[in-house]
């Protein structure tokens, strides 16, 4: 018996089963190059995808994921499926969260394609990284970790690089509901020139 969709939010959460090689390397440049690393104990990368639309109960979404590489491997990822606040999401409650964004690239409309051939439902997926820090006691893990969620110069930020990318705060074991939707933190546009004043002029036209 198939339940009747509603009109929802599902978070759906990504990673290795393996070491990634991508966070060891950021962790070790993090802890070598810039002094918000200094105390970072352990740097986790998750892709997160966000599904809003009409989703059918838990049961028959967790076997739409599983079925579709559109979202993840199971022979080398493992899934976490988070249908409301309360559900879990694999982060410990001392990690401080960032998840990156490529600006205006984050829609996964193959993913929603798929989703409505599957299911005949209209869906809106987006896709970001969450990476999720944990510093040594002491450490103002907050101040770090915005520290190194965006690039600014050779000695500052690690995890974004805010000429294409934006980046979203969280903490915990429950991050953000919704966190794909709503405000980022983007890169400071440049200041503006400032306008030349224009010389007055005398009664005789020359200037003052």
């Amino acid at each position: 018996m198939t339940t009747a969709p509603t009109k929802s939010l599902l978070q759906v959460y990504v990673e290795l089963r393996a070491e990634d090689p991508e966070a060891v390397s950021a962790l070790g440049v993090a802890r070598a190059r810039l002094d918000a690393g200094c105390t970072l104990r352990s740097l986790r990368r998750v892709r997160v995808f966000e599904l809003r639309g009409e989703l059918p109960a838990r049961e028959q979404s967790e076997d739409l994921l599983h079925r579709s590489t559109r979202f993840y491997n199971p022979a080398k990822e493992r899934c976490t499926v988070r249908m409301q606040p309360a559900d879990p999401a694999p982060f410990r409650a001392q990690e401080e969260l960032v998840l990156v964004v490529d600006r205006g690239l984050e829609r996964r409309v193959a993913a929603e394609r798929w989703w409505k051939q599957e299911t005949g439902a209209k869906v809106e997926v987006r896709e970001g990284t969450a990476w999720a820090l944990e510093f040594e006691a002491g450490t103002d893990a907050t101040a770090a970790a915005a520290s190194l969620a965006s690039v600014t110069d050779r000695a500052h930020g690690l995890l974004s690089n805010p000429h294409f990318q934006d980046w979203k705060a969280g903490h915990g074991s429950a991050p953000p509901w919704p966190w794909l939707g709503g405000r980022a933190v983007a890169a400071k546009p440049a200041r503006a020139p400032a306008a030349r004043s224009t010389p007055k002029r005398t009664a005789k036209g020359g200037p003052s």
